[in-house]
């Protein structure tokens, strides 16, 4: 009975979230902001709304928590009466870690990765991996996904639709633990499994 009571107060926090997220989108496209569709935009990404209009994201884009989006900088306003103002055009399929700030007049390729914590201060190229303050281009990302597939063919996995959270329960919990004890692991079907059950209701349509 408790477990029903939680995963129906799960289920309408869910909703809830979702509505003032898509509240959310609409506010800053009716400033001017181009989001495409299937964009991880969460609410605690800091959106620059006096120059929005300015901003636009790609298609298939997702966002770490707590990045930042700016399309001004006000520093040198009380020294020369003058703010920096800039586009910032975001391509289809970027991800970024938690904690990024893009800075304005930035253009970011098609299908790159920006780490957690880094700060967008000058373009980067398309298919690249890029990381740091300020972020510089670290390896192509066919590089990075190589690297990735060789250490997953010798790691732990574990399946989406049987380890995600809402399927979790402690003897998996346990197993997970045991597994990474030494080494990390690869969640695996997660992208698709999310898609085809709907997940893209939490991004864009």
């Amino acid at each position: 009975m408790c477990k029903f009571i939680a995963r129906g107060i799960g289920k309408a926090r869910d909703r809830y979230y979702l509505r003032k997220k898509v509240r959310w989108w609409r506010m800053l496209t009716s400033l001017g902001m181009q989001i495409g569709k299937n964009v991880n935009l969460p609410l605690s990404t800091w959106i620059d709304t006096s120059h929005c209009f300015l901003i636009s994201i790609g298609d298939n884009c997702g966002f770490g928590e707590f990045c930042a989006i700016l399309a001004h900088d006000a520093m040198p306003n009380e020294f020369l009466d003058a703010t920096k103002i800039g586009k910032v055009k975001i391509h289809e399929s970027c991800h970024f870690g938690m904690r990024t700030i893009i800075l304005p007049g930035v253009e970011i390729g098609p299908r790159s990765i920006v780490g957690a914590n880094s700060v967008v201060a000058q373009s980067i190229p398309p298919g690249t991996v890029a990381a740091g303050n300020p972020a510089k281009v670290v390896c192509s990302l066919e590089e990075y996904l190589d690297k990735h597939r060789k250490i997953m063919a010798q790691s732990p996995s574990f399946e989406y639709m049987e380890y995600s959270l809402q399927y979790l329960t402690p003897e998996k919990m346990n197993e997970m633990r045991e597994k990474l004890i030494r080494q990390t692991g690869y969640v695996v079907g997660g992208y698709t499994a999310m898609i085809e059950r709907g997940e893209a209701l939490n991004r864009t349509k």
